[in-house]
């Protein structure tokens, strides 16, 4: 029987050719700007449609027509009530349960004997550090005042994602629901959070508390779906053959078979938490983000470095301990109970013993500021001398790259048809994904038209674009080089891990020493946030390729640089194109937070609608940055996928 061929259905046109079309109809645009009719350029006023209007009516709505607010203000007082009883331990505030403050000693042997717990005299010895660092510095007050917070957010994040993960892995109809919720919740600038909190609750230590137990909860539905998703039948078939209950088998089985996943989702909510904490100064919250905000506005680089060390050591600890804690299998020590409880004993006994040093002397309870060490004098010496040696090269740089790069660049991005920009990523879509992938880029792009915010949107656009080639020309050559060695690989990962686990307040400190506030700043502090995960994952892709693969295309005489475009490169695609998309999601919270030091983009407006507490600009702003993540996200996904190879879960 002969065969028949049908003609293509004109849904399956080649992709290609229809991308290209979409290519040539942008650039034509692009080269005929000057014919265009000025709605063909920026869409006209009767276009935009006021998304602010219509969310600020709705959270009207909410407040006072559904009594939302009556539930907020008891949460928020729950809350309140937490933050008074750490903060009254950790200390001092003089409100319930008045039996603070404890004393720093105590506080820094419990840190040390957490950490040997843990994992050994190396954590221990980091932890106690930290803390006796905090109180010798004089910062105790700011330190305890952050932690008071991450204390009583921690908990509450934790709890809100286990039990919401347990439901969306129960529930396909709920994880179909929070699959994109969480995918807008994680691609939010932190400000988005901030606004709605202020209307609602205000401003303070309670608001910064339930703002990051918002933004933390994400991650923690994520890992607990994922760890229970992992677990295995076996283990499943065992504890039903064994009659347990429904609610026995997911208490007694199921979460201890996906501890790891769910202590791992722990860590994340920590980090969340405690970055979250630093820039919910923007909204009062006392501690040690608010102080730092204070000495970045007056320049005083000595002292801002001093809490940035305290921050940053801050991070590292939680970060230790949470991992450690989570590798951590449980233990089941034999013999008498002294033996067995030996750790508990010591750990007693130091608490007694710092408890009786600070009845002894008052030094070991609070160490006050007029004892407290200090290094911010010998560092701005340094650092004055330093800039005063390096002024000229950096006035030079400055000068090059706001003149002849960064103005012209801005410039184009800004010249941009919006109808160009808007036909190109429907070409791109197409190319990458087809009919469907188009319609998402535009999905992702026309209500950012729509909204009136264009032009900050292309700015931000030309931060991003111009800060993640930076990373990638100065990250995937370091990523090669670390690669390259195992013993080098291991510290650049290391170095790596590091830097993921500061603030990114952290990252203005020495770009506002070396270039003042300006762009320049600006693309620095992002350059190098955005740079760690390009290192991190092209190492990783490099690492992870099978050996047998390298040897055998060694054998075939392929030279070392054959191999590694060849072989390599190819190979480590999914991994690398996490690390890009990671990279730019980095670059896009890092430009919202750089607004603090001068840009005109959707950070500077997002600042804005902040402190006018206007929730629908806000919002509007932050939906921008986060479909402007999920845009990038979506089409290097699809492209990944149409070289052949399938994404690798980061």
């Amino acid at each position: 029987m002969m065969a028949v061929t049908l003609p293509k259905s004109p849904l399956h046109l080649d992709q290609k050719r229809i991308a290209q079309a979409f290519l040539l109809a942008s650039l034509v645009l692009v080269v005929f700007r000057g014919a265009l009719p000025t709605g063909l350029v920026r869409l006209p006023e009767g276009m935009v449609l006021p998304f602010a209007d219509w969310i600020n009516a709705a959270f009207t709505f909410i407040r006072d027509d559904l009594g939302l607010m009556a539930f907020t203000r008891a949460f928020s007082d729950m809350v309140e009530l937490c933050l008074d009883v750490t903060a009254n331990l950790l200390y001092g505030k003089s409100r319930w349960p008045h039996v603070g403050p404890i004393p720093w000693v105590v506080i820094a042997a419990t840190a040390g004997m957490a950490g040997y717990a843990l994992a050994g005299w190396r954590l221990a010895t980091l932890s106690a550090g930290t803390f006796v660092w905090i109180a010798v510095m004089g910062q105790w007050k700011w330190a305890m005042e952050t932690l008071s917070v991450i204390v009583v957010a921690v908990p509450f994040s934790v709890a809100l994602g286990l039990l919401m993960g347990i439901l969306a892995w129960r529930s396909r109809w709920a994880e179909r629901i929070l699959n994109p919720i969480l995918n807008i919740a994680q691609s939010l600038p932190h400000f988005a959070y901030m606004i709605p909190v202020v209307v609602f609750i205000g401003v303070g230590p309670k608001a910064g508390a339930i703002v990051t137990i918002i933004f933390s909860v994400p991650p923690m539905i994520r890992m607990t779906l994922l760890g229970l998703r992992g677990v295995s039948p076996e283990i499943i078939e065992s504890g039903k053959m064994s009659g347990t209950t429904r609610l026995q088998l997911m208490t007694r089985v199921r979460l201890p078979a996906a501890r790891t996943e769910i202590l791992i989702g722990v860590n994340q909510v920590i980090m969340q938490s405690l970055a979250m904490v630093v820039l919910a100064s923007f909204i009062g919250m006392p501690g040690l983000g608010q102080k730092l905000l204070q000495l970045l506005q007056a320049l005083k680089i000595g002292l801002s470095v001093e809490i940035g060390i305290t921050i940053v050591l801050l991070a590292i600890v939680l970060d230790r301990m949470s991992k450690a804690w989570a590798v951590k299998q449980p233990e089941h020590i034999a013999g008498p109970w002294l033996h067995r409880h030996r750790l508990l004993m010591i750990w007693l006994g130091l608490v007694a013993l710092g408890f009786v040093l600070a009845w002894v002397h008052p030094y070991f309870a609070e160490v006050e500021r007029k004892q407290a060490l200090s290094m911010a004098g010998p560092v701005d010496a340094v650092v004055g001398g330093f800039i005063g040696l390096i002024d000229p090269v950096t006035d030079w740089l400055r000068w090059f790259l706001i003149t002849w790069v960064l103005i012209p660049l801005r410039d184009a991005f800004l010249w941009l048809p919006t109808t160009a920009v808007l036909v190109a990523l429907a070409g791109i879509g197409w190319r990458v994904g087809g009919l469907r992938s188009a319609l998402v880029c535009l999905a992702f792009a026309l209500p950012i038209a729509l909204s009136g915010w264009w032009d900050r949107a292309m700015i931000t656009a030309y931060t991003v674009f111009v800060s993640v080639t930076l990373a990638l020309m100065i990250g995937v050559p370091l990523g090669l080089l670390g690669a390259a060695n195992e013993t080098r690989a291991r510290r650049f990962l290391l170095v790596c891990d590091t830097a993921q686990t500061f603030p990114s307040f952290i990252y203005l400190i020495p770009v506002i020493m070396l270039f003042g506030v300006n762009d320049v700043a600006v693309i620095a502090a992002v350059m190098v946030f955005a740079t760690v995960p390009i290192v991190r994952y092209t190492i990783e892709g490099l690492r992870s390729i099978p050996p047998e693969i390298v040897e055998s295309a060694q054998m075939s005489g392929a030279s070392a640089g054959q191999l590694l475009r060849h072989v390599k490169l190819p190979l480590a695609v999914p991994t690398l194109v996490v690390g890009a998309n990671q990279s730019i999601m980095f670059s896009l919270f890092m430009v919202i937070i750089a607004a603090f030091i001068g840009t005109q983009d959707l950070g500077q407006e997002m600042q804005r609608a902040l402190s006018s507490t206007d929730v629908g600009k806000g919002l509007v702003l932050g939906f921008a940055v986060a479909f402007m993540g999920l845009l990038a996200d979506h089409l290097l996904l699809k492209w990944a996928r149409s070289q052949g190879v399938s994404l690798r879960s980061s």
